[in-house]
């Protein structure tokens, strides 16, 4: 029996151009190197060379413009973007993994955890509360849950093409999750250096998660996978 064409494509179209996506770099740029006071309109502006009405226009206010700069960056971890494409084990394989690292690389980079060290500044700030909450909500929305709606949906491709196997599929999902993040954020939002070796975490986390849920014809390729 030939591979099952999986016509599934979680990739969405880039919600912002290319200039949008050059002045949100330069954005994120800011928060990494100046914290939450370099994060202005007029500093964003200068340091993208663009007027502070094509910003207005583009992304409203200072939370429009956080939450594109989280959207943005949460699009760069990448999960299933062939529609279409014949779905085997090698593949699944393949996009996995791809997810992970790019997960890793995402959650450890200054940018992650600049924006996430200020959604908990704030929230300890009284005065800030309220702007807190607000910040973390949109981590969560913006970010996370993006993420996480890209990833389930591969893995649900995964088993409808019989290569995955589980009755909960939000539970298979933040178990690959644990598997590749483990408690790494949370280590470095403390001070901890990142992992040398991203790749190599990836390959060990997706290597258990298709132990634990893939089916027969994904187990009989593991020793060729890794």
């Amino acid at each position: 029996m030939g591979a099952i064409i999986v016509s599934v494509d979680t990739a969405e179209p880039s919600e912002f151009s290319p200039r949008q996506n050059a002045v949100l770099e330069q954005a994120l740029r800011l928060l990494v190197d100046g914290g939450e006071k370099a994060l202005t309109t007029s500093g964003v502006a200068r340091a993208a060379n663009c007027s502070k009405e094509s910003l207005y226009k583009w992304f409203g206010d200072r939370d429009g413009l956080l939450s594109a700069m989280i959207a943005y960056q949460a699009s760069k971890v990448r999960t299933f973007e062939r529609n279409g494409e014949r779905l085997t084990a090698a593949s699944l394989h393949d996009h996995v993994v791809i997810f992970a690292r790019d997960l890793l690389e995402v959650l450890a980079g200054d940018v992650s955890l600049a924006l996430n060290r200020l959604a908990i500044g704030q929230i300890n700030k009284t005065e800030a509360n309220r702007d807190g909450s607000k910040l973390g909500k949109l981590l969560l929305e913006r970010g996370r849950r993006q993420i996480d709606r890209r990833a389930m949906a591969l893995i649900d491709a995964g088993k409808r093409a019989g290569l995955l196997r589980f009755t909960d599929a939000d539970e298979a999902y933040h178990t690959l999750y644990g598997l590749v993040v483990s408690d790494l954020h949370v280590r470095m939002l403390l001070g901890e250096p990142g992992l040398r070796d991203t790749a190599r975490q990836a390959e060990r986390a997706v290597t258990a998660f298709l132990r634990l849920y893939g089916t027969d014809k994904v187990l009989a390729e593991m020793p060729a996978l890794g």
